[in-house]
């Protein structure tokens, strides 16, 4: 049987690892745009501001690992097209401009998605990024390590550009963050957690511009100034995440159901095509609390039903368990976590829920480290059902966000929050653990 996967980083290379696992005498091909194949995007803004050296180790796997176990990987070739009724796929030599057909048994689409750039004018010029390959990675880490690139302009605040923040701010470069917005990460956290996040930026000499839209860049051969509806500000190197989209456009007329761009998979990922399936960023998921789909760009699910992918298309029939939304964020000294629904999501929903937010400390006073730690609940108003939850703080926060997660999977209430038996001795927690007090308060 064949199988051709197109995308080669975390969805697509799970599935091809699994599904190669389970069945070796699989014909199993994989086509990759970029030069690289299981690029774990996430370190590109810790690599970027120099918190280590060695590139390569964002690649999880090459091509050479993979041709060894059997499995087939062209870089540098792009899917332009899929036949889907002859199960046939066009595929574009990039190096060379040949195009040529391949056919499939099976197939699996994990293209991820697209960055979206500034409409303006001014983008054309030199020393403008995005933060998403690895050769944005390689070329802002350089200009970052260079003494006279001294102002960086960050455009966007998402997951992306804060931590674009923070590299910048580690070589101690003067950073301008301009959001057209008037909150950081809204997607992923509510007001009284964002408050604290962006109160953090400014304790560390960001200047923060909220509500502000980027017009114009201007410069010679390489960009100077970024000029907003409100300002003008030096830009020596100039940064933009202002979102993605799905990368899916080459299957329209394909027959494949999507919904703005995204995949509708089920939960064994399959789509509305026979033997077609899809997984990562191109691709919904199914969320549990929502308990439908979800649009969830993020490594750990695209990994998880990836894998899930590569053995039902090898013969298996696994369900995927659900997704939590899950994710979390360093903002200089503070973390952030979040799992479940926001607030604004729980509105969204016309759920009848209430809220709980409480400022206490993650250790005993006596033992050196306490640090201050913020939870944020969101509950069903009758039954106290945990919906969802966010937690910052310095130390200790994003791992109990874990521990929410394993609540609301289990549909666990506040009341048994409250008497959770979790680990305590005086370095790690009190006799009441922070988690603990917000579920008592959570009535």
């Amino acid at each position: 049987m064949k199988i051709i996967i197109i995308g080669g980083s975390a969805a697509g290379m799970s599935a091809a690892a699994k599904a190669n696992r389970v069945d070796p005498s699989l014909d199993i091909a994989v086509y990759e745009k970029s030069r690289y194949i299981s690029f774990g995007a996430c370190g590109l803004p810790y690599f970027a501001g120099g918190f280590f050296k060695d590139a390569t180790m964002m690649l999880a796997k090459t091509v050479e690992d993979m041709e060894k176990v059997g499995v087939r990987v062209k870089t540098l070739h792009e899917v332009k097209a899929v036949d889907a009724g002859n199960k046939i796929v066009t595929v574009k030599n990039l190096q060379t401009g040949e195009e040529f057909t391949d056919a499939y048994d099976k197939l699996m689409i994990a293209t991820g998605a697209v960055g979206k750039t500034p409409v303006i004018p001014g983008m054309d010029l030199g020393n403008i990024f995005a933060l998403r390959s690895m050769g944005d990675g390689l070329a802002i880490n350089s200009l970052l390590l260079a003494e006279d690139i001294k102002d960086i302009v960050i455009i966007g605040a998402g997951p992306i550009g804060i931590e674009a923040v923070h590299a910048a701010r580690h070589l101690g470069k003067h950073v301008t963050l301009i959001m057209k917005q008037d909150r950081i990460l809204s997607r992923y956290f509510s007001g009284e957690i964002i408050l604290l996040l962006e109160e953090e930026l400014r304790k560390h000499s960001v200047t923060v511009r909220l509500g502000e839209e980027a017009l114009e860049i201007t410069g010679t051969a390489d960009a100077k100034r970024v000029v907003t509806d409100k300002g003008s500000y030096r830009a020596d190197l100039i940064i933009h995440s202002i979102g993605s989209s799905p990368n899916t456009a080459f299957l329209e007329n394909t027959g494949i159901e999507m919904e703005k761009g995204m995949i509708l998979v089920d939960r064994h990922g399959q789509t509305s095509v026979d033997d077609v399936y899809a997984a990562g960023d191109c691709a919904s998921i199914y969320n549990v609390v929502k308990d439908g789909h979800s649009y969830s760009p993020l490594a750990t699910v695209a990994n998880k039903l990836g894998r899930i992918v590569g053995e039902n298309m090898a013969g298996g029939n696994i369900r995927f368990m659900g997704s939590l939304d899950s994710m979390c964020i360093q903002v200089m000294d503070m973390e952030a976590g979040r799992t479940g629904i926001t607030e604004t999501q729980a509105n969204s929903m016309r759920l009848k829920y209430a809220t709980a937010f409480i400022h206490d400390t993650n250790q005993s006073g006596y033992y050196p480290g306490q640090e201050d730690i913020f939870i944020k609940l969101i509950y069903d108003a009758e039954s106290k059902v945990i919906l969802g939850g966010e937690i910052a703080g310095k130390k200790g926060a994003v791992l109990r966000v874990n521990t929410l997660a394993a609540c609301i999977y289990n549909k666990m209430t506040t009341g048994e929050l409250a008497q959770l038996d979790l680990c305590y001795a005086p370095p790690f927690s009190k006799a009441w653990d922070a988690l603990n007090i917000a579920g008592s308060v959570a009535k």
